[in-house]
């Protein structure tokens, strides 16, 4: 079964405060000296005349249960950014993004967190968008507080809690839930070690679980362990698409 499938996908960014031509020919230097792009392919106006950056260009993939996925390449070469466009956080510009199945996002430690509300009650807003009855709900509450360890201030907003706490919250709710489809960024495999030991178990656990992973990461022994595939990324385009071993090697020495 076709879990994930990804037609062509086109991605762009506006560039606002872009009105006069001196300011655009600046702003393609940068990203041209940024991407290793020439000035004239990076910017571009779209049917509403605003300046945009081409982010992703022509990505097509798919994934059938049990694949795991890992996105390689260098800092701004689109990973993060397909994993939002995956997730639906973005929409495509052209093209086409289909996930079949419930999905998981380790992707920002505020998504789909109300900042204005306590650690519980998103912890029960999150169970309720998920269907999750009220027994399971309550279950679900006590395991995210066994892992976070956030004890009474479970009862407070989220927006009193510094960021280390944050992270704890949203790295127990995203994976008390197991998803059909997992996408998940590096950042969640940053912390102190006392956070990655417990982490790692509940994450390794998480994985085996989810019937299809997309990750992001830096880490070599990470992605060779939990990948089976490997699509590298390089400004915006697909340089290479194969098993993880081959696609990691050519990639570790280009």
């Amino acid at each position: 079964m076709t879990r994930v499938s990804v037609d062509r996908l086109c991605l762009q960014f506006p560039v606002y405060h872009a009105e006069n031509r001196t300011l655009k020919r600046s702003m393609a230097h940068a990203v041209a000296s940024r991407t290793g792009q020439r000035v004239g392919s990076v910017l571009v106006e779209d049917a509403r005349q605003r300046v945009t950056v081409d982010v992703l260009k022509e990505i097509s993939f798919s994934l059938r249960s049990g694949e795991r996925l890992g996105l390689v390449g260098g800092n701004g070469a689109g990973k993060t950014t397909l994993l939002r466009a995956l997730a639906g956080i973005y929409e495509p510009v052209s093209g086409r993004v289909c996930v079949r199945g419930e999905i998981g996002t380790l992707l920002d430690t505020q998504l789909g967190m109300n900042m204005e509300l306590t650690g519980a009650e998103n912890v029960r807003l999150r169970c309720l968008f998920h269907g999750v009855g009220q027994a399971e709900t309550r279950a679900i509450l006590q395991n995210v507080s066994d892992f976070a360890e956030l004890g009474d201030f479970l009862a407070l907003p989220v927006k009193t809690y510094s960021s280390g706490m944050l992270v704890r919250l949203a790295f127990g709710l995203a994976t008390a839930i197991t998803p059909d489809v997992l996408f998940m960024d590096e950042w969640i495999l940053a912390g102190d070690i006392t956070f990655l030991a417990k982490a790692r178990k509940r994450i390794e656990a998480l994985v085996q679980k989810s019937d299809v992973l997309v990750m992001s990461s830096h880490q070599p022994e990470i992605i060779r362990q939990w990948c089976t595939r490997l699509i590298w990324l390089d400004k915006g385009q697909i340089r290479m698409d194969g098993p993880t071993d081959v696609v990691l090697d050519a990639y570790l020495q280009g």
